[in-house]
């Protein structure tokens, strides 16, 4: 994780203090209940919150003991020992070291996903306001890149919605596959550690009880958690690759924002690049990359190896982070684009009409012609105007093939866009709900 592409909301989640804050309170949870158990004295619980419960931890002085220890959690409680004092001797009673770390991990991953649905909203409310807006500005759709019929570009916006609908859904599921809690002792058999002891610190924390745990948390649930992650990444990339197609110089139908003393190039100084769009492009690709890690994290040795620690300090705050950041400025740039309903006017009229040709087809079919016939002569008519040979409905009204079937009048209806937006409100109200 580098700064530049981190906000300090998400990035703190990830800091060394908070860390140790939520690793201090689940030892501290677990002191209480083992005390209700009458495992510790209720003064020992006591004098652990009293003297930790408002601390700030040394993150030096823990680091320098583990380079002694090799060993991050008892590091982490030799520390708390000298804040705590003689009292400290009753934390961890029967724990693991896998037991405090999957699930400060489980609560770093639940608020780090709270961010990231808080960005999805924005991200939503941005589209919905400007496909509500555009609901009815005319554009060519493409497939292949190229010309295919026209659409508006509310439509276009309207599917991404519905796309961060899904994504809404896919984080939420994905908070609920992570938010699990493991006190379960050696090998996760809760031989030395009462199971009651795992359900306190689970309500306390927002967490459930893992239902079956092998001394660590079972890695398909954090697996499934970046690959939800990285389909996220994905939708964002989708509507950034739509904004920098559509920011080319030849087609300029949106733009992004351009503020006041920005420099486009250090060379040219007309230039006005979609960088915003390329670096959520970049982003999507740094969370994706997380997913076969994740993924190859599922099959630990036995009950419990660490191959898994390693990749996950690393891959958890960087996705999160990059993802929280990611969402937060597609937010921004969707509530700034800059929008050019005349170009995508000119754009949609560029072809000289073949946008009709479907629309012509289906009119010749109606009128008794055979399908075979009436596509071949639309397709017929197509090419020439595609080698610059006249436009498509004087060629078609002075087709032989087509002109005893077709009337001015009726190759005129065949030629009005309005035909395609008719549905345009069925659409909208099965996207955003009726009223809209």
């Amino acid at each position: 994780m580098i700064l530049r592409y981190a906000r300090p909301e998400a990035a703190d989640i990830w800091s060394p203090q908070t860390r140790f804050r939520i690793m201090f309170e689940i030892e501290a949870h677990a002191a209480d209940a083992m005390a209700d158990l009458g495992v510790i004295p209720k003064s020992a619980a006591q004098t652990i919150w009293a003297n930790g419960g408002a601390v700030v931890f040394d993150v030096a002085r823990i680091d320098e003991i583990e380079r002694e220890t090799k060993h991050d959690v008892i590091a982490f409680l030799t520390h708390v020992t000298e804040i705590v004092g003689p009292e400290a001797r009753f934390l961890h009673q029967g724990m693991t070291s896998s037991d405090v770390n999957d699930t400060a991990l489980a609560v770093q991953l639940t608020r780090a996903t709270d961010l990231l649905l808080e960005d999805v909203e924005l991200v939503l409310t941005a589209i919905k306001r400007r496909a509500l807006e555009h609901r009815l500005t005319p554009c060519v759709g493409r497939s292949h890149g190229i010309h295919a019929e026209p659409t508006t570009f509310g439509l276009k916006l309207a599917g991404h919605y519905a796309e961060f609908v899904r994504a809404r859904e896919r984080l939420a599921m994905a908070r609920f596959e992570v938010a699990t809690c493991a006190i379960s002792g050696p090998v996760g058999t809760f031989s030395s550690v009462d199971p009651r002891v795992e359900a306190h610190v689970a309500e306390k924390l927002g967490l459930r009880p893992e239902p079956i745990s092998t001394q660590v948390i079972p890695r398909d649930r954090h697996a499934a958690y970046f690959a939800a992650l990285a389909v996220v990444a994905s939708s964002i990339e989708r509507l950034a690759v739509e904004i920098r197609h559509l920011q080319r110089t030849e087609v300029l139908e949106v733009e992004e924002p351009f503020d006041v003393g920005q420099k486009g190039s250090s060379a040219m100084p007309h230039k006005r690049n979609p960088i915003l769009t390329e670096n959520l492009t970049g982003l999507a690709r740094l969370v994706r990359a997380a997913v076969t890690p994740a993924m190859e994290n599922v099959a630990l040795w036995h009950e419990r190896d660490i191959s898994h620690s390693s990749v996950e300090r690393a891959i958890a705050p960087d996705t999160t982070i990059h993802l929280d950041f990611a969402l937060r400025r597609l937010a921004n740039l969707m509530e700034r684009l800059v929008v050019y309903p005349d170009n995508m006017a000119r754009n949609l009229d560029r072809l000289g009409g073949l946008v009709h040709s479907q629309r012509v087809l289906l009119a010749l079919t109606q009128a008794g012609m055979a399908r075979e016939a009436a596509y071949a002569a639309v397709q017929r008519n197509a090419m020439k105007v595609w080698r610059g040979e006249g436009t498509f409905v004087d060629l078609l009204k002075a087709d032989p093939d087509v002109r005893p079937h077709l009337t001015d009048a009726q190759l005129a209806e065949a030629f009005d866009p309005a035909w395609h937006f008719k549905f345009v409100d069925t659409i909208f109200e099965r996207v955003f709900g009726e009223g809209v």
